[in-house]
């Protein structure tokens, strides 16, 4: 897959067509930057599930 991209990222460059290259990196960083804060939100949830879990096992 990391292959794929990277001749998909070469051929851009390679021809001359910047702003499709520029293009391609921003959405690349955009997906990744989208990815983490997907991450990021996943493990809060998790954090507060077991939060919760704790509490009502105090009480119990």
């Amino acid at each position: 897959m990391i292959k794929f991209f990277r001749k998909i990222r070469q051929n851009l460059f390679a021809e001359g067509k910047t702003v499709k290259y520029l293009t391609y990196v921003i959405g690349e960083i955009v997906l990744v930057v989208i990815g983490i804060l997907i991450a990021l939100q996943v493990n809060t949830w998790s954090e507060n599930q077991k939060k919760n879990l704790l509490k009502s096992n105090l009480f119990l």
